[in-house]
């Protein structure tokens, strides 16, 4: 038999059959003016602000939209780990995702992660916030993975968890103290800045890594991240602002293009609505979460602002110059203009 006219033969009618059930099944979700429905994930448990945020999201999208555009709502990693669901909207499987950008996909996502960049809200928003560099920057790459960034979500300042308390917290000599952190250099250098012994591990592995003794805590989250899920493991709490916290509300390109130029305004409205009330609320539930710690029974270890600040400035003079050799010195300086290192 000629193959290529079998080929020929059993794709042409294969392909038309496919075409035509792919036109009835997404006449209802993708074509301008008809209903669509979203799927947008996040890494927070139900119930959770991170949730109950990105429900409103969606039920102010649903509300201006007349019910044209509806979500289903995938909480607590369902959809999979974080860096997993960013390559799924970048591929237009999955729609849309709050969460923190993995470096997986780009290294220099690192930046982001910058230890100890800001230390205060004001400067987090002029750092961070919708006009900040590290916000162009971050939409630039996503744009390079065929996602378009809507918004920016400050979450916290970073701090450690523990099991054994430090003799000396405020010193940067060197601790017998082994710590999970996050597979990036800015992670990393900043563990052993601090004068801790850093294991880059996922943070699936975490919790088991901490219960099991492999390491002695975690670095890499906040009060509210600790809360959640080290809580029954952890005996102090170090608020040292090791890095500041932003996840990031983006959108697939394949799906911004199929929504109308009135949608596309009404998702870009809603989204700045969502930061700017983020914003405003995040330095409350950062307090709120360091007193449901030590309500917990968790020690907060306590710095004086001189103490943060020197740690700050020796981290800067110790760390950044091998940062900016990994990330070079262009990209680097314009994340951190402004700022004497």
């Amino acid at each position: 038999m000629n193959f290529k006219k079998f080929s020929l033969f059993v794709i042409i009618p294969f392909l038309t059959i496919v075409g035509l059930i792919g036109c009835s099944s997404s006449s209802s979700s993708e074509g301008e003016g008809e209903k669509k429905t979203f799927k947008i994930g996040h890494i927070r448990p139900d119930g959770t602000g991170t949730d109950e945020d990105v429900k409103w999201f969606a039920e102010k999208i649903a509300e201006k939209t007349d019910n044209n555009v509806d979500f289903e709502v995938y909480p607590a990693s369902q959809l999979g780990d974080y860096t997993v669901v960013q390559e799924r909207v970048s591929m237009g499987d999955i729609e849309m995702q709050l969460a923190p950008v993995g470096p997986s996909l780009n290294p220099n996502m690192g930046l982001t992660y910058t230890p100890f960049l800001v230390t205060n809200w004001e400067d987090a928003l002029e750092y961070y916030g919708p006009d900040s560099e590290i916000a162009k920057m971050v939409d630039e790459m996503l744009q390079e993975q065929n996602i378009k960034l809507l918004a920016t979500y400050p979450k916290y300042f970073g701090g450690i968890a523990l099991k054994e308390k430090p003799e000396n917290p405020a010193d940067l000599s060197k601790k017998d103290i082994k710590v999970r952190v996050p597979a990036t250099k800015a992670f990393e250098l900043a563990a052993k800045g601090l004068g801790y012994t850093p294991t880059p591990l996922p943070f699936a592995e975490a919790f088991t890594s901490m219960q099991t003794g492999i390491v002695d805590g975690v670095v890499g989250s906040g009060a509210e991240g600790y809360y959640a899920d080290f809580r029954d493991l952890t005996k102090y709490y170090l608020p040292i602002n090791t890095h500041f916290e932003m996840w990031y509300l983006y959108i697939s390109n394949d799906t911004w293009e199929k929504l109308s130029a009135e949608e596309q305004e009404i998702f870009q409205t809603t989204a700045k609505e969502l930061a700017e009330a983020r914003f405003e609320a995040a330095p409350a539930e950062t307090a709120d979460f360091e007193q449901k710690l030590q309500d917990s029974g968790i020690e907060i270890i306590e710095y004086t602002d001189e103490e943060l600040d020197t740690i700050a400035k020796e981290i800067r003079k110790n760390i950044w110059p091998e940062l900016e050799k990994e990330y070079g010195k262009e990209l680097f300086e314009r994340v951190t203009k402004g700022i004497d290192y």
